[in-house]
């Protein structure tokens, strides 16, 4: 009977850690998952779009934004950086502007 209680406490153990090591976590701490549901919100996901309404990327960031948090350092537009690249500007951006420089998805 005692090993049935140590079985269950190790499986139990188990189940809570592992969602904490299936998330993948940025440097600055917001998930990818999070980055993730603001590109679904703002670009319905497409890393690459450009519409030309202003806004570029899975973020949807401007070019003057991208251009201020470093950007250019990995492209021309955000639409033309990978998703990754995309994710470490907007950390610069969420440091520097907070949530709200995704009013309507962060």
């Amino acid at each position: 009977m005692r090993m049935r209680t140590l079985v269950s406490a190790a499986a139990l153990t188990a189940a809570t850690i592992t969602p904490v090591v299936a998330t993948t976590t940025t440097a600055d701490g917001a998930s990818t998952r999070t980055w993730d549901r603001i590109a679904h919100c703002e670009s319905g996901g497409r890393w690459h779009i450009n519409t030309g309404n202003g806004y570029y990327g899975g973020l949807q960031i401007s070019k003057s934004t991208w251009n201020g948090y470093g950007g250019r350092k990995f492209a021309h537009l955000p639409s033309r950086a990978t998703k990754r690249e995309q994710i470490r500007v907007a950390e610069r951006i969420q440091n520097g502007q907070g949530w709200g420089a995704w009013p309507s998805c962060a």
